[in-house]
């Protein structure tokens, strides 16, 4: 099964409201836009019956380079995360 992109989900939306694809294309990158600024912000993102999207925080912490096997610090990083809604959880199953 091929993986669903933004220009299939812009297609799909084109055929199921009657609007240009052009159209559909700019609400999905805006509906994209929107999330992503909201987590940019420190925010949350909460989609009902599908999930939410926050930013984790990750701790400084040590690493190993694999080539040459030196020890090495890795500072702290902010994360994207998703949790799937129960909703989600059992239309899958």
């Amino acid at each position: 099964m091929e993986a669903l992109t933004k220009d299939m989900i812009a297609k799909i939306i084109s055929d199921d409201y009657d609007i240009s694809k052009r159209k559909a294309t700019h609400i999905v990158d805006d509906v994209f836009r929107v999330i992503s600024a909201q987590l940019k912000l420190g925010g949350k993102a909460e989609i009902s019956g599908f999930g939410k999207f926050q930013i984790t925080n990750r701790c400084e912490r040590c690493g190993i380079n694999p080539i040459t096997k030196e020890k090495l610090i890795i500072s702290e990083s902010k994360l994207p995360t998703f949790k799937a809604s129960s909703t989600l959880k059992k239309f899958v199953q």
